[in-house]
């Protein structure tokens, strides 16, 4: 006998696996989303630790002020925040001679994430190595 196409239960179970790996996948997914938006937020305080140094460079001191235009704003720190995520104000230390800073993203709101950095200054919660960003 000659089969020319598959059966209605054939057909059922194969939509069956499908919706059983789709169930499996998608909360991995999510999870994915979640670690690249910590790492987006991490690259952001390494990259402003890089233009805090630059700005060191120059003025021998640090700014709290942080501006995204060509050219630089004067007096401000040359650094764009990534889309979606949220720097807060950059906390300075005496003299001007350290930082510290905390960021968030849009899209990890519940519940909250936050990363923060410290440069020359008390540590800032959660981060506790100077210069290293870390995240609760």
């Amino acid at each position: 006998m000659n089969r020319k196409g598959f059966t209605l239960i054939e057909l059922l179970i194969v939509v069956v696996i499908i919706g059983i790996l789709a169930a499996i996948a998608i909360p991995k997914f999510a999870n994915t989303k979640a670690k690249a938006y910590v790492a987006s937020m991490k690259s952001d305080l390494r990259n402003l630790v890089t233009a805090e140094e630059a700005y060191f460079a120059d003025s021998v001191k640090y700014s709290a002020t942080i501006a995204c235009t060509t050219p630089p704003t004067a007096g401000a720190v040359n650094f764009c925040v990534t889309t979606g995520n949220n720097l807060g104000t950059v906390g300075l230390a005496a003299g001007n001679g350290g930082w510290s800073v905390t960021i968030t993203n849009n899209n990890l709101q519940t519940p909250l994430v936050t990363c923060a950095i410290f440069v020359n200054t008390a540590a800032l919660t959660p981060a506790t190595t100077e210069g290293a960003p870390a995240c609760n």
